[in-house]
């Protein structure tokens, strides 16, 4: 995905009421973005970072500017949770999602389940329709690519939908975006929403399937880039949320990673899904 015009580097002074940012850019001038991310944004808003904004053409728009990315550490990080859909979609028409090959058709913002609407539908006469559901991912903890930053109910919602889809006769994905490219693996943020990784869980062990693909951004564009381990266990054992990380070694794309876990007993059930 290609920003249609410069971003504008600047420092950022606050984030406040969910939606606002207050950026001085290079020139000195101070300005009012838009933040078009909804989540807690934990790590992503210390005053004093170095920001990117993208300039509004729309001359009604209140605000004339978005933010769009943040230098965290060494690294970029996408806040814009506008765009994980778009880069999603441009990765699957260019064939660069091997398991989501063989499709002819691709839809956007298909309604279906409970008065939602689907991220992207793909579609052939030959198979069942896959359903794909695409989550932004910013939250970084432990070298560990998190989500959801805060609770989400809609997120929780969403994957019952994708279980239905499942249960339908049709193939349902939950697609993690990270924008991001310092994170080792993908984990569930129970600690945070412990209804949300209940959700999962239960949603995994129905058929929905996980892809977690990480990005690399430059203030040019983000495009998506590897896929990333999941550091996730599926407990059958009564009383649990259902997801706990694990302790593994994985390789992507020749480099070996370390994840966590706890010990599970003979007599625990479990899975352990990897990419």
């Amino acid at each position: 995905m290609q920003f249609s015009d410069p971003l504008l580097k600047g420092t950022l002074v606050r984030r406040y009421k969910r939606f606002l940012a207050d950026v001085v850019l290079e020139n000195g001038e101070q300005i009012t973005a838009h933040c078009a991310n909804s989540g807690s944004m934990l790590g992503l808003k210390e005053p004093g970072s170095e920001v990117w904004v993208s300039p509004a053409h729309n001359p009604e728009r209140k605000l004339k500017y978005t933010w769009e990315l943040i230098r965290v550490g060494g690294g970029l990080v996408g806040i814009n949770t506008a765009h994980p859909n778009k880069i999603v979609q441009e990765a699957i028409e260019s064939k660069r999602i091997t398991s989501l090959l063989g499709y002819q058709s691709l839809r956007k913002e298909v309604k279906y389940g409970k008065a939602s609407r689907i991220d992207i539908l793909l579609e052939s006469p030959e198979q069942p329709s896959c359903y794909i559901e695409v989550k932004n991912v910013t939250l970084r903890r432990n070298h560990l690519a998190e989500f959801p930053d805060s609770i989400t109910s809609r997120g929780t919602k969403h994957l019952g939908e994708l279980t239905d889809q499942v249960m339908a006769g049709n193939r349902a994905v939950m697609f993690y975006l990270v924008q991001r490219e310092d994170c080792r693996s993908f984990a569930v943020a129970g600690d945070i929403d412990a209804a949300y990784a209940k959700a999962l869980a239960d949603a995994m062990k129905a058929g929905v399937e996980v892809l977690c693909y990480q990005c690399k951004l430059t203030p040019k564009n983000i495009v998506l880039d590897i896929p990333i381990p999941l550091n996730i266990v599926l407990l059958n054992r009564p009383g649990t949320h259902g997801i706990r990380p694990r302790k593994a070694t994985s390789t992507v794309s020749g480099r070996r990673f370390i994840t966590w876990s706890p010990v599970c007993s003979q007599r625990e059930n479990w899975m352990a899904l990897k990419l």
